[in-house]
């Protein structure tokens, strides 16, 4: 595997976001009150900007970047990653910017912290190391923890982000100490001289090569690992923080978490066990015990909730439980099946949360399913787009989602799991109920006497978010090109 030049780096996504993230905090300090959109501008080109250099690094696939540092991996699942959150962010600033000027006197601490987890995320995609993976993890953790807790005069955030923040930090010192019994139990085990190890490196010796001694150990660190990204997912039973967080943090971040943070859980999770180790039966059973859990606890509970958001978070565990089916399934097919699932599901919260954003006027958040209650009277254009939404999350053809779970039913079958297919299948069923109760709220309630037409919605927001769902139904009629796509990321 040859090494890129060491040119390279500096022209590196990241390389530019570090960059880009240092000027819009001097911009947001000096230049403020003169130029107030002007933070917001230079995050927009921050994201663009890096999906450039993204695709620049094309001429150099498969490589290892930073001299004879193996810490950072240039491969297609990274690429496919990086350019998929950088679009995601891209919407995300373009949907969240009336909200965060109306409400969040701090914006340009907004757009900074926010391009500080892009950050994260791309480092997190690219990791080849334990050291780096972590390095990544904690540079996208951290600003969530501020951004959750950020809109003033709100002590149910500021009481969510103290949860997010214990547990998340509980999480990472799992994780961490999961990697610390892995590199302890391995040390002894011989690699190819002058090779640094990597996180395959060290997957193929707890696979093949670890002594009897380090066994214990290395199935403890294991868990450890599985429990640290099963929290990252938001994944059942590691699942606490997510109905909270989506109920109490400001609408954008909520989209953030809902979209970025479950693209970089699965980059986290494929870097961790897509190899050897998720072929052993220390870590496919726990995997299907993490998605039977999900799919069942987060629709069954999705079914009693009255809160949009609440309701959106819980249909979000079910969703990374069907996410990871397609990991079980040990191949190609199943980890493309995976990737396609969650940019699929990424592409529906974005729309969702954005439509919520784009709701949310005078100061009135969008709580409740009831508070959707004849939408169609009063903007049939917003009330279409969450429909094609709802229809894609239940599952229902010709949208995205139906073909997305497919997919993942496909790949099971093809492994010999069809108990797991049937429950899988069982389990969307009853996940259209809730899906449906919104779209028969928007079409068939008469809206509160008090309600008015909605006007004056911002023409850039609803653009990006007829845009953004539009392409669900577009990838619903036409999977296949998305797909090989997401397949040959695992090649």
């Amino acid at each position: 595997m040859s090494a890129i030049p060491f040119i390279t780096p500096w022209f590196s996504p990241e390389a530019f976001l570090v960059l880009m993230i240092l000027l819009t905090v001097l911009v947001d300090v000096f230049l403020r009150d003169r130029f107030p959109l002007l933070t917001y501008r230079l995050s927009l080109f921050a994201l663009l900007g890096a999906a450039v250099f993204n695709q620049f690094m094309l001429l150099h696939p498969l490589s290892i970047t930073w001299g004879d540092y193996a810490g950072y991996q240039i491969d297609p699942f990274a690429m496919l990653v990086k350019l998929l959150v950088y679009g995601m962010g891209f919407l995300a600033m373009i949907y969240s910017r009336p909200y965060v000027e109306k409400n969040m006197p701090a914006r340009g601490e907004f757009y900074a912290l926010f391009l500080i987890a892009i950050l994260g995320v791309s480092v997190l995609a690219s990791a080849n190391t334990y050291l780096t993976l972590y390095l990544g993890l904690e540079l996208l953790s951290l600003p969530f923890y501020a951004l959750v807790a950020m809109q003033q005069n709100e002590h149910q955030g500021a009481e969510a982000a103290i949860k997010y923040f214990v547990l998340g930090a509980v999480a990472s010192a799992v994780l961490l100490f999961g990697i610390t019994l892995i590199v302890a139990a391995t040390a002894g085990i011989e690699t190819v001289p002058g090779m640094q190890l990597t996180i395959q490196h060290y997957s193929l010796m707890v696979a093949s090569a670890a002594t009897p001694d380090s066994a214990m150990a290395i199935k403890v660190g294991v868990a450890f690992l599985l429990l640290g990204a099963a929290f990252k997912l938001g994944a059942a039973p590691f699942h606490m923080w997510v109905p909270d967080v989506y109920e109490a943090a400001p609408v954008p971040v909520t989209l953030l978490i809902a979209s970025v943070i479950k693209v970089a859980a699965l980059a986290l999770t494929v870097r961790l066990f897509v190899g050897d180790v998720t072929g052993t039966a220390m870590i496919m059973y726990p995997l299907m015990g993490v998605a039977v859990i999900s799919m069942a606890f987060g629709n069954l509970v999705a079914i009693v909730q009255k809160n949009l958001r609440r309701m959106l978070a819980y249909s979000s565990i079910a969703h990374m439980g069907y996410m990871l089916l397609g990991l079980i399934a040990n191949d190609n097919i199943g980890f493309g099946a995976s990737m396609f699932y969650m940019v699929v599901y990424s592409l529906m919260s974005l729309g969702a949360f954005g439509l919520i954003t784009l709701l949310s006027q005078q100061g009135v958040e969008v709580n409740t399913i009831d508070d959707l209650k004849g939408l169609n009277t009063r903007h049939p254009w917003l009330a279409f787009l969450m429909l094609i939404l709802m229809f894609s999350m239940a599952g229902i053809p010709p949208t995205a989602g139906f073909f997305a779970k497919v997919a993942v039913l496909e790949a099971l079958m093809g492994s010999h799991h069809v108990w797991l297919a049937a429950l899988a299948l069982i389990f969307a069923v009853i996940g259209i109920y809730y899906y449906l109760t919104v779209v028969k709220v928007m079409y068939f309630d008469a809206p509160p006497t008090s309600a008015k037409k909605i006007t004056g919605v911002n023409t850039a927001q609803t653009i990006g978010i007829s845009a953004n769902t539009l392409l669900i139904l577009v990838i619903g009629i036409y999977p296949a090109g998305v797909f090989d796509i997401c397949r040959q990321a695992f090649l």
